[in-house]
């Protein structure tokens, strides 16, 4: 697996919604890579993170959601290439952009003494401001009493005004108290800060103090920025410059000088704090802030040439987007039908996607996309192109759902649970032909799904998801037969082909942990029957048990005792195999 190329790798990814006025954290800390032609399955409960994550690096969050922490880097080629015109625009922008970065280079002779006095601004403001202690007791509180709002006005709504009269009063007046008391802790917030400034105010010996050692590091910052830069150092401006106006070549004028100026503004912050630009990460993280950076590799003198670094996880514009959703990263959904416009004819609906992302004529889009209703198994293609979704099955609609993601030849195929929906017979015609067409347009299948079954059928590798978090990962034979994960023991308990005649179907105790709360230890340790005081108190890391296999759990560690795993799952490969038909 090494040897494979890595298209999309995770690092350290965070991903949270704002939902009633609370922070819910869906995915806690992912890294995985994703390999060129592979197969991965993301597996586990409903709500255990497995559509969030892959909708995170397809551009789908709901508007609520958001990236908090981590990286999501692409490797594509096509995308990565970036060629800039040069004329009169391209040369003012460089010319102005690296004027400027040569004035901004002044301020890193300064920056430790910067940071000084960044660090002294700041603990002035804490000395006004609340404590620690006291602004998370008095923010837990609001937040408590806001949910605790919003619940009861939901249930508010719920009541009939013909015969719950009662019940709405009952709830109007409720609302009204929590109201009160909000109002009464914010004034109470308020009233804490107001008297943390006056004591500061007071407080001249501190004061004078903080002026006469401000003023002290004033001057000493104003003569360590009076020095000349050097020459490397100008050169190294040069291709910042360069680097910034390829980053932006991509937009149209307006919006050019806008990310120009974010892009000035986020070096010269970046300059003053120290920042080591010669370093491509911290360079990368940087632009990350205003738009994902084009690194510069050489010009001719027509254009200026770069590749860039596509980071998913930090795009914000909806035409970076438009270049990778669909083109590069397709999705096949559970229901068809939520895909398909029920108004519009089938072959419609896949020459629209191959003319917007392939530019072609509609002649040339038709006969592309007949080529392809051929390969997914529709049968007399031309006779059913003009049909609308309704004129075909289940399975049918599945298979144009699949044409139409794939008829842009995408990086990345997600497939989430695609064959949930259809019946058996039919889901092994839909494993097979994704299987098969894997091999011809060489596309790596993330598929989500909590079907085991399927799982066996059409994965190299499994990745095993609870709580927003992998706990489990490794090749499929390995995660099946060798599971190391209480968690994965669970689900693989949970099979019904495992059940013995006249014995009760296993089913995994409990409720998976509040996504709202700060989760400490292993988050399957209320539900774990082999759990271990430490899986209560501290977060297991990811060992290694074979260089491709590796799973979150404290019992892999060698201080802990040796458990075996559940006896309705050893020796399962014989009654997987027949289950299945692996």
């Amino acid at each position: 697996m090494n040897e494979k190329k890595v298209l999309l790798s995770v690092k350290d990814l965070e991903v949270k919604f704002r939902v009633r006025g609370r922070i819910l954290t869906a995915i806690r800390g992912i890294s995985l890579d994703i390999y060129e032609n592979e197969s991965i399955a993301i597996v586990g409960e409903s709500g255990s993170g497995k559509s969030v994550f892959t909708k995170t690096f397809a551009g789908m969050l709901d508007q609520n959601g958001f990236v908090s922490n981590g990286s999501i880097i692409f490797d594509d080629e096509d995308l990565a290439k970036t060629d800039v015109k040069k004329d009169f625009v391209e040369e003012k922008a460089v010319a102005g952009t690296l004027k400027k970065l040569n004035a901004y280079s002044h301020f890193e002779f300064g920056a430790e003494t910067y940071r000084k006095m960044l660090d002294l601004e700041s603990q002035k403001r804490q000395k006004a401001q609340l404590s620690e202690e006291e602004r998370a007791e008095i923010t837990g509180k609001i937040d408590d009493l806001m949910f605790r709002r919003t619940e009861l006005y939901n249930t508010k709504m719920t009541y009939d005004p013909a015969k719950e009269k009662d019940k709405i009063h009952e709830a109007a007046a409720q609302i009204k108290a929590y109201d009160a008391q909000i109002k009464a802790l914010r004034t109470e917030e308020r009233e804490a800060i107001r008297q943390h400034k006056a004591k500061l105010a007071a407080d001249t010996g501190y004061l004078n103090a903080y002026n006469a050692q401000m003023a002290a590091l004033k001057e000493q910052y104003a003569k360590e920025c009076a020095q000349e830069i050097s020459e490397d150092t100008v050169k190294r401006n040069e291709i910042l410059a360069k680097e910034v106006y390829l980053s932006v070549g991509r937009y149209g004028l307006a919006k050019r000088v806008q990310l120009i100026l974010g892009l000035q503004k986020a070096l010269r912050e970046a300059m003053r704090l120290g920042v080591d630009l010669s370093d491509d990460s911290a360079r990368n993280a940087v632009f990350d802030n205003v738009v994902f950076r084009v690194r510069y590799i050489g010009e001719d003198e027509e254009k200026l040439h770069g590749t860039c670094v596509l980071n998913l996880a930090k795009i914000k514009y909806s035409k970076d987007w438009g270049q990778i959703r669909g083109r590069k990263i397709a999705t096949v959904f559970q229901d068809p039908m939520t895909s398909l416009n029920p108004i519009i004819t089938i072959g419609k609906q896949i020459t629209s996607i191959i003319i917007k992302h392939q530019h072609c004529s509609e002649v040339e889009a038709r006969a592309r996309a007949l080529e392809l209703m051929r390969k997914v198994g529709i049968p007399n293609a031309e006779n059913r192109f003009d049909d609308y979704p309704f004129q075909y099955s289940g399975g049918m609609r599945q298979r144009i759902v699949i044409a139409i993601a794939l008829s842009c030849q995408p990086k990345i195929l997600i497939c989430d649970e695609p064959t949930t929906a259809l019946d058996v017979t039919i889901q092994a015609q839909i494993l097979k032909l994704l299987k098969d067409l894997q091999r011809e347009f060489n596309y790596t299948i993330v598929f989500i799904t909590h079907d085991l079954g399927v799982v066996a059928n059409i994965a190299d590798r499994v990745a095993v998801l609870y709580a927003g978090q992998i706990v489990e990962l490794g090749q499929v034979e390995e995660v099946f037969y060798d599971p190391r994960h209480p968690y994965t023991w669970a689900l693989l308990s949970s099979l019904p082909q495992l059940a013995q005649r006249n014995t009760k179907l296993y089913s995994i105790s409990g409720t998976p942990p509040s996504l709202y709360n700060r989760i400490v230890g292993d988050p399957f340790a209320p539900r774990n029957p082999y759990c271990l005081k430490v899986d209560t108190l501290k977060e297991p890391p990811m060992f290694a048990v074979t260089e491709t296999h590796f799973a979150k759990t404290w019992l892999l560690d060698p201080r802990a005792p040796k458990y075996e795993k559940p006896e309705i799952i050893q020796n399962i490969h014989e009654k997987l195999m027949n289950a299945f038909n692996i």
